[in-house]
């Protein structure tokens, strides 16, 4: 029954960004995967990620300002029965803030009426005299849901771009196929409803966090794809068509004619998925391989005034 806020760190008014920002941060020290040797991590990440599923719930985030539920989302006891709250029992009744709520002490207001609105319950039944309280206060909540489960998904970086469906293997050994959304990226979280632990009021959900695999020679760069692709001095100067490779299949691209390293070539939709159903793009930035002991290269330039000089515009 944590204070969400104080789980993430985070004031009471931050932005949202605030508190995603605040997550990742703690959801990567606290990883599961980087804390093998220390379930106290693993309970804390699960704290963490609860807070984070709240607060980013708006509605919920609303609800528990308000005090209507507790951190763990279940409904708040009112007027703090049970929770540990200021009212203090009365001669003959239970006394609040000032307010005598019962007891037919002299003078006192007869509450019994506002509280019969309030809760839908009336006077006490049973004969009882006393104005207490209906029987019907302070009603039992509903059962409770069983935990939440929370996983962590590794997934290869091409499969992120071109969304490729996941298969996840639960805690029951069962697997199901996961659809990547549009927008994913390292902690990202999906919420799979009902794939949690049992509990008397149905099961809990399972929270998969995504983890996105580096790659070996693509990088992102928000939903665009950066990669570096070499080519030879002889594509270099003549120009032509060379295969590149993208996050699904290797294409052909066109090499302008005096290309030199740094030049970059723009493949449109070939980058991540973006929010909006539009696609990022691959960005090739070319990178001129001269070969360290070509003779026939050595007895060319010998010869060759090397073009100019290349540094003028510096001033060297």
């Amino acid at each position: 029954m944590a204070d969400p806020y104080a789980t993430l760190g985070v004031a009471r008014g931050a932005s949202e960004a605030d508190i995603k920002k605040a997550y990742r941060k703690l959801a990567k020290e606290l990883h599961p995967d980087r804390n093998r040797d220390n379930p106290k991590a693993a309970e804390r990440f699960g704290q963490v990620t609860g807070a984070y599923d709240l607060l980013t719930d708006k509605d919920k985030r609303a609800r528990f300002d308000r005090g209507e539920i507790d951190g763990d989302g279940n409904p708040a006891a009112p007027f703090g029965f049970g929770t540990g709250g200021r009212g203090q029992p009365g001669a003959g009744g239970f006394r609040a803030e000032g307010f005598d709520m019962g007891g037919g002490g002299a003078g006192g207001p007869d509450m019994s009426d506002i509280f019969e609105g309030l809760f839908g319950g009336g006077r006490a039944r049973g004969g009882n005299a006393g104005g207490g309280f209906a029987s019907g206060f302070g009603r039992r909540p509903p059962p409770a849901k069983g935990g939440n489960v929370a996983y962590s998904l590794r997934v290869p970086f091409t499969d992120a771009a071109t969304l490729a469906p996941q298969r996840v293997t639960l805690a029951s050994g069962s697997t199901i196929d996961l659809k990547l959304p549009a927008g994913v990226e390292t902690g990202t979280q999906m919420r799979l409803a009902g794939k949690g632990d049992a509990g008397p009021g149905g099961n809990g959900d399972a929270i998969v966090t995504i983890e996105i695999q580096p790659h070996r020679f693509f990088t992102r760069d928000g939903d665009d794809v950066r990669v570096d692709l070499p080519i030879t001095l002889k594509e270099a100067v003549e120009g032509g068509k060379v295969k590149c490779p993208t996050v699904e299949n290797p294409v052909m691209v066109g090499v302008p004619a005096g290309a030199t390293s740094g030049k970059t070539l723009r493949l449109k939709g070939k980058g991540f998925h973006r929010k909006n159903g539009e696609r990022g793009d691959q960005l090739v930035t070319l990178i001129v391989d001269v070969p360290a002991d070509d003779a026939a290269l050595r007895a060319f330039v010998a010869d060759w005034n090397g073009g100019g000089n290349p540094r003028a515009a510096m001033g060297v």
